[in-house]
């Protein structure tokens, strides 16, 4: 009876999903079929991924729960270069970025004995660290794409004078990273001001004290602002190069 309250509760804010269609029907924003994609596939991956932990909960395994991170890493890496468009090698250097992110990061949670290695711990704090890093991933593929293109003459010019290529795209990566960082920056700076966090309401909801649930989402604000660093960072280095020719010659490619 109680699980069928919680799925009635659940539909009932589909009220709230109505609004959103209604706006943008208003608006002529024609999003009404994405907002729908977007409803249908978030239930059924909730729903399918809830089956899948509690089936790794049960074997209380290290295997598993390492065999399911590196397929959302994966499937991160392929949501990212989809929305990186023709980066080259955009899903493989997201691939690096987002799981070198997740290991370093759970990684030293674990050595540090901050969190200890079970299934109810690493599966949630990894799904948080992958799905952040794979935003920083786009927006700074993206970013590099968008620009590059913007200033190609400015970048070849540079080349013309003897940069390299490292130093013609430095300006361009500085503000790529930057646009990838500063949500996440000022997301922290502003929490308990502006917002309590998903991870802090969700345990206050549930019941647990409320200094508990501050430790534990601190963690989880500065376990992410180092992830997405690292991914950010990773992504910036890696992906520039692909748009030089061994020469430090922009290819023909990139093109506004």
């Amino acid at each position: 009876m109680e699980g069928l309250q919680t799925v009635g509760s659940a539909l009932l804010t589909l009220g709230l999903v109505a609004v959103a269609v209604v706006l943008s029907l208003y608006e002529r924003l024609d999003l009404e079929r994405e907002i729908g994609v977007a409803v249908v596939r978030s239930f059924v991956q909730l729903a399918a991924i809830g089956y899948v932990i509690n089936f790794i909960f049960g074997l209380e395994n290290l295997g598993a729960v390492a065999l399911l991170l590196g397929g959302m890493v994966l499937f991160a890496a392929w949501t990212s270069a989809r929305r990186a468009g023709d980066v080259p090698r955009a899903f493989a250097v997201a691939a690096v970025a987002v799981g070198v992110a997740a290991v370093a990061t759970l990684g030293l949670l674990l050595a540090l004995r901050v969190v200890p290695a079970t299934a109810r711990y690493l599966i949630p704090l990894g799904g948080m660290v992958i799905g952040n890093s794979m935003n920083a991933a786009s927006l700074t593929l993206t970013r590099i794409r968008d620009d590059l293109a913007e200033q190609r003459p400015k970048v070849e010019a540079a080349l013309a004078l003897g940069a390299t290529s490292r130093q013609a795209v430095a300006p361009i990566l500085r503000v790529s990273l930057q646009s990838a960082l500063i949500p996440l920056i000022d997301a922290t700076k502003t929490t308990g001001i502006i917002f309590l966090p998903g991870a802090m309401v969700g345990m206050i909801i549930a019941g647990a004290d409320p200094l508990e649930a501050v430790r534990l989402q601190i963690v989880v604000l500065y376990m992410l602002l180092g992830s997405v660093s690292i991914a950010a960072i990773l992504v910036g280095t890696l992906s520039y190069r692909s748009f030089f020719t061994p020469r430090h010659q922009l290819r023909k490619g990139v093109s506004g």
